[in-house]
């Protein structure tokens, strides 16, 4: 029998030998678990909002837990995400003066703390703003506040005039007025397409105090993808809390050199600003950006995991040439991909920056294989038909399979959601013409229709009419896609055959249920079923041009009963050149440059 006594002196040592056991700091937390605890703004005060971010690159995360100055430690409510990377990001509203203790866990063990002095005064904290590298670290916060940027319920519309309004949301922008200057209340953010991840990835280096670099580019040709020159690398942010005038100087020049041939270089090119990846859900991050073949560029800002019945979704966000900022979810009608001499199409990463000597280098393909925390340099997609490629991004979406039904359901709400969007932006183009009475837009010839700048760029749809008449298809095609692809969805023992014969049946009912509304010259409302869309293919294929009155942008007939109230129409020549490229639109192809 032990002595009277035992348990407890065993226990006194075991305490005594653990309280000799130093805790783990917070850099080496940091690097043994692979997640990091951000928080803004730079310069805590008082009775405003202290943000808190943990972002992991290794696990999903469980809670944060806060110790006020007072010693008092609650749980912070946190809105999870992700991942790769996964992330809580909650916030304590109205903080006193004082040392804060801030504690990431996972399982019940702490994998991240770090400390805040709310009203400590100002300081560099550059800890605080990370390694001052592009580091595993920072690209894994660049992903997860990306993803927070553009945070909304999956069926929510998001769409916004221009970045601007996004920026400027405190409750979306975790680096909202973060340098402490009142910044972000001076800023308009107003990329467009080719501009938007650059300048996004800008307005975060400059936050964080990093640096950026950009090449400029040719355009490409028929037998070529563009060509780029040496990295222009920007140092101004480095080590500084650049005022607003740096940024806006350096978005300027940002904006007049990046175009819409900047990512569509070639997939194998080491000369470039982003990288092509391999397909996979750890590779294919938010801010990662899809180039098609044609100069579209979108950036990926949120997974949302299928269970078999509901479609998982993948969604990213484009800009228009109107400035305007739209959430969208991945599909073949918005995910435009084919081999064309001309591009080098398909997900792609922007190439970190590493110092080397007094400067900085971007990193080669054969520096990028995967064993930095970078996602890996993969030529996967180079290989990839279209149909090859948009079947393996599905199997990623939805791994164990889609209901056919859920499939057809999926689709034909992104065919709505695209057919919503461009109501929005026909009216847009109805907006300019009713402010500016008896204009005429030039209409540029040949390849240019889809490449301008302007009021055509701006109001005229080419690009985004092939998208809509390329998703016409894809819906109608879902039933031999269904026989084509059998291994994509989840058949429970009925035959492919079945199924197709199932969802055409459907298709043919939905036709007559889903419909859309624009507005026609005179005011009134006007219907279209999904049946009439479909009726008037060919009056779509050439319905792109501002010039003409919402009616026949619409496809309606000349002479109907919708096209009563038109009181435009394009000039003479315009129209027998929008007939010489029908063949464009009809077969939709974009023609070489």
């Amino acid at each position: 029998m032990r002595p009277h006594g035992f348990g407890t002196l065993i226990g006194l040592i075991l305490l005594g030998l653990l309280a000799c056991v130093p805790a783990l700091a917070e850099s080496d937390l940091a690097r043994t678990s692979g997640t990091r605890l951000w928080t803004a703004p730079l310069d805590p005060r008082p009775g405003q909002p202290l943000e808190v971010f943990a972002v992991a690159a290794d696990g999903s995360l469980d809670e944060l837990r806060v110790t006020d100055p007072a010693g008092r430690t609650q749980r912070l409510r946190a809105l999870a995400a992700g991942g790769p990377p996964w992330s809580l990001y909650g916030t304590v509203f109205r903080p006193e003066r004082g040392l804060y203790r801030i504690e990431a866990s996972r399982y019940g063990q702490i994998v991240a703390r770090t400390e805040v002095d709310v009203g400590g005064g100002s300081s560099d904290r550059g800890s605080d703003r990370g390694s001052g590298q592009w580091d595993p670290a920072a690209e894994a916060l660049y992903s997860a506040w990306i993803e927070h940027l553009f945070n909304a319920p999956p069926d929510q519309t998001l769409s916004f005039e221009s970045l601007t309004p996004v920026l400027s949301d405190p409750a979306q922008n975790f680096l909202f007025n973060y340098l402490g200057a009142n910044e972000d209340n001076q800023l308009r953010a107003e990329p467009d397409c080719a501009d938007l991840p650059y300048y996004l990835r800008t307005y975060f280096a400059w936050k964080l105090g990093l640096p950026i670099a950009y090449r400029a580019c040719n355009r490409g040709s028929r037998t070529s993808p563009p060509r780029c020159e040496a990295p222009i690398v920007d140092t101004r942010f480095v080590g500084a809390r650049a005022p607003i005038s740096a940024f806006r100087e350096a978005t300027r020049r940002l904006v007049d050199t990046v175009h819409s041939g900047s990512a569509r270089t070639a997939l194998n090119a080491e000369a470039t600003d982003v990288y092509p990846v391999e397909l996979s859900r750890e590779a294919l991050r938010p801010g990662t950006l899809y180039a098609d073949p044609y100069g579209h560029v979108l950036i990926l800002v949120k997974w949302l995991p299928g269970d078999g019945r509901t479609a998982g979704r993948l969604l990213a966000v484009d800009a228009q040439p109107d400035n305007s900022v739209a959430r969208k979810r991945y599909w073949e009608g918005n995910f435009l991909f084919a081999q064309t001499a001309s591009a080098g199409p398909g997900f792609k990463a922007f190439r970190p920056l590493t110092p080397s000597g007094s400067g900085w280098r971007p990193l080669s393909n054969a520096e990028l294989d995967g064993r930095s925390g970078h996602p890996a340099f993969s030529l996967e997609q180079a290989g990839l038909d279209p149909d090859a490629f948009h079947a393996r991004v599905d199997a990623i979406i939805n791994p164990r399979g889609l209901d056919p039904v859920a499939a057809y359901d999926s689709v034909l709400e992104a065919l709505m959601e695209q057919l919503e969007t461009r109501v929005s932006s026909v009216d847009t183009g109805e907006r300019y013409m009713r402010e500016h009475p008896g204009t005429v837009v030039p209409m540029p010839s040949g390849p240019a229709i889809f490449e301008t700048i302007g009021p055509w760029e701006d109001y005229a749809t080419p690009s985004r009419d092939m998208r809509l008449l390329i998703a016409l298809k894809v819906v109608a095609g879902l039933p031999e896609r269904i026989r084509r692809h059998p291994e994509l969805y989840a058949l429970s023992g009925e035959s492919a055959l079945s199924a197709a014969d199932r969802v055409e049946r459907l298709h043919e009912q939905r036709l007559d249920t889903r419909a859309i509304d624009y507005t026609r010259s005179d005011g009134s409302p006007w219907r279209l079923s999904l049946r009439e869309l479909y009726a008037r293919r060919a009056n779509l294929e050439v319905g792109y041009n501002p010039n003409d009155c919402v009616e026949i942008r619409w496809g309606a007939t000349p002479g109907s009963a919708e096209a009563a109230t038109c009181r435009r129409r394009a000039p003479s020549d315009q129209q027998t050149r929008m007939e010489q490229y029908r063949d464009w639109f009809r077969e939709t192809t974009r023609p070489p440059r």
